[in-house]
């Protein structure tokens, strides 16, 4: 008897962005690229709602600069519009704008990925998959934004974007998964926590009369556990996810 061959399925794509070679450039490069498939694609917020609601894709890249309504608002009216019965597509922001206000406003709006829109083909890849396996991914340019944000607010604190407030949820359930199945140990999350305070691994040896190379290895399979690759991103999920408040 022959034992059938079951191929992956490829990441199914959605783009929402104005500026046309912009778009174009997206859905040819990432349509060359194996296990990736696009969709399709829209010019507009509106556009771009309907399209994610049609498509129910695995994943959207947004932009955030969308005419009509932007892409913040867009992200808000596809979380809210999906009711009882939520698809399970992941949000890639794309963006031109680092600045604190749009960042926190698209974190609250639910998106899962932000990137700067200087980002390689490469990166963006890696973003692409990280993202849709369901790992937080965000730019080193704003992840210390949102890092901060999140540091010195309570889990249930609003950001103001223009006149509409949006509360950002302490508990997401995405991340909430990824945490709680993490298995981190009671030391790990000790340092993770001193992590999110923003301690250096020498900060945190003083601190709990460790060695430094013992500090690196707890970083080490904190990172390991929580399937992300540096300390920003650690902190980030922590902080979604409930971990650490």
């Amino acid at each position: 008897m022959e034992v059938g061959i079951v191929l992956e399925q490829p990441i199914r794509i959605a783009i929402v962005e104005d500026h046309e070679l912009t778009r174009m450039g997206l859905e040819a490069a990432l349509q060359r690229r194996d296990g990736l498939e696009v969709v399709g694609d829209a010019a507009n917020g509106r556009q771009g709602l309907n399209l994610l609601n049609k498509t129910k894709p695995d994943l959207a890249i947004v932009d955030i600069g969308l005419p009509d309504i932007d892409g913040i608002e867009l992200i808000r009216l596809f979380r809210e519009g999906q009711g009882e019965n939520p698809v399970t597509t992941k949000i890639l922001m794309l963006t031109m704008h680092s600045g604190e206000d749009s960042v926190m406003a698209a974190f609250a709006a639910g998106a899962d990925a932000y990137c700067m829109k200087d980002i390689n083909m490469d990166k963006l890849e890696e973003a692409i998959r990280s993202t849709h396996a369901g790992n937080p991914w965000i730019d080193p340019t704003i992840a210390s934004i949102v890092l901060h944000q999140l540091r010195q607010n309570t889990p249930s604190a609003a950001v103001i974007d223009r006149d509409k407030t949006i509360q950002i949820k302490g508990l997401d359930g995405d991340y909430a998964d990824i945490v709680g199945s993490a298995g981190l140990t009671d030391r790990e999350i000790e340092i993770l926590q001193l992590i999110v305070r923003g301690s250096s691994n020498s900060e945190i040896a003083e601190q709990l009369f460790v060695t430094v190379g013992t500090v690196k290895t707890h970083v080490r399979h904190i990172l390991n556990k929580l399937c992300v690759d540096d300390r920003t991103h650690a902190a980030v999920l922590a902080l979604r996810g409930g971990l650490i408040e």
